[in-house]
């Protein structure tokens, strides 16, 4: 492997493209026309334009990012994470190629990307599971009878979803009947693929996810939780490690459940097991996500790994360099994501030109980005503007040195989720570590304006 393109935009790109350096290896970056001025084309040693602005013609576009592997003789592709990172047919084509596809083989990421055959998997590997269907559900008959046999709420899942997308929940017999066939008719529509299977809704859990590593002779680790619990609409806002409710011994018992399943499904690269938390500290599977996450950053921090580097050793054919007994993780680190939203008004989006960009500094903080002055956050992607990770010796001392950074990040030109953040700083819940999945949806329907 001598030279990588990498097959997405933003910061995660960036930040593979740093660490291929660091590597010794050349990078590729490509770009949709919106994307031309963009901070990871002038980081890359070739960059190569793919397509018009909107995804399905550039980053999604996969004979127009091979045709930039050929034109530049790229040798390996990082998919980063979105768009094609959790395709197997891309994976696929990618190997038929003789490309090195960075991250784990087409056929873990199908095995794993298919929600029930995924918790299939987790049930033979020991792992607890989410009361529901063995597969999916045919017709309404089945799932009205699967439906009242599991009980009420429950939630309606799409087989190929994920990133929180898929989901319908049904209260009652009533509302299923119409969930239902709204739900295989979103999943149809969303991923091409109409299966969907039910689980017994888990009141007012947390959300945490194990990272993992495993490489291609048969070696895993873990490298403990993360908790993603601070979520709206799904999608995460703060994450942190270690998780505040966990104990010890729940702690032992997670991560190696998250290896188990990995190792069952045969998995190399990096990659996440989520699962959901009761009230009574009780952990069930939710799903494995087949790439590097938006929040691994904080895994880095507290374990001293770079991922990514690790990311691409394994597609090296390289084995893992530690086992379990040398992980150790010092401290408490928190991720906040900078999105171009107004938390004031519903979080809604606010794209456009940065007319200042002044990240925060200083001991104990880290900033993942991709904007500067004067870039124009296109409003054809995501909005994320940047990552904010801090390190503390505990909870405490992070928390102080967050307000610390938030206070110092200034943002001219769109409404960012700063004021949200610090906001949430000083919420008695937020500091107790006292909230749920829940959480966030209860304040912003209390018409809560997240100032600061």
């Amino acid at each position: 492997m001598q030279k990588v393109l990498i097959a997405n935009r933003g910061e995660i790109a960036v930040r593979i493209i740093r660490a291929c350096h660091d590597l010794g290896l050349q990078t590729v970056a490509v770009y949709s026309q919106a994307d031309s001025e963009a901070l990871h084309v002038l980081h890359a040693d070739e960059a190569i334009c793919i397509g018009e602005a909107p995804s399905h013609r550039s980053y999604l576009k996969i004979p127009n990012i091979l045709s930039a592997c050929e034109i530049t003789s790229a040798d390996a592709i990082h998919p980063g994470y979105g768009f094609l990172s959790e395709n197997a047919n891309f994976a696929s084509i990618c190997e038929s190629c003789g490309l090195n596809f960075i991250g784990p083989s087409p056929a873990a990421i199908a095995l794993l990307g298919d929600k029930a055959k995924a918790k299939a998997t987790a049930k033979k590997a020991g792992c607890p599971v989410i009361p529901g269907t063995d597969g999916v559900v045919v017709d309404m008959k089945q799932a009205l009878q699967e439906a009242k046999r599991l009980g009420y709420p429950i939630f309606i899942k799409a087989a190929a979803g994920g990133g929180g997308k898929g989901i319908r929940i049904a209260q009652n017999e009533e509302e299923f009947t119409k969930q239902f066939a709204a739900a295989r008719a979103e999943a149809e529509v969303s991923f091409g693929n109409p299966d969907v299977y039910l689980e017994r809704m888990i009141l007012n859990p947390r959300h945490i996810e194990v990272q993992v590593l495993g490489d291609k002779h048969g070696n895993y680790i873990h490298l403990g939780e993360r908790d993603c619990t601070i979520q709206r609409r799904r999608q995460k806002l703060i994450e942190e490690c270690p998780s505040p409710v966990l104990s010890p011994k729940q702690r032992l018992k997670i991560g190696q459940a998250a290896v188990n399943v990995v190792k069952e499904a045969k998995y190399f690269s990096a990659g996440t097991v989520e699962f959901l938390l009761d009230k009574e500290g009780n952990f069930y599977f939710m799903e494995v996500n087949t790439r590097i996450q938006v929040e691994h950053t904080i895994t880095e921090e507290l374990t001293g790994i770079d991922l990514v580097k690790e990311q691409l050793r394994i597609a090296q054919g390289e084995k893992l360099q530690m086992e379990q007994k040398e992980i150790t993780f010092t401290g408490h680190v928190f991720q906040f994501r900078i999105n171009a939203e107004n938390p004031a008004h519903n979080f809604a989006p606010s794209p456009g030109r940065l007319e200042y960009y002044l990240p925060p500094g200083g001991p104990h903080v880290r900033v993942d980005s991709a904007c500067y002055s004067g870039y124009t956050i296109p409003p054809n992607y995501d909005s994320m503007i940047a990552k904010l990770i801090v390190h503390g010796k505990d909870r405490a001392e992070a928390v102080a040195y967050a307000k610390r950074a938030l206070r110092e990040f200034h943002i001219g030109g769109v409404y960012s989720t700063i004021p949200f953040h610090l906001f949430m700083l000083q919420d008695p819940y937020f500091l107790k570590g006292q909230y749920d999945l829940t959480y966030i949806d209860r304040l912003v329907s209390e018409g809560c304006q997240f100032l600061p």
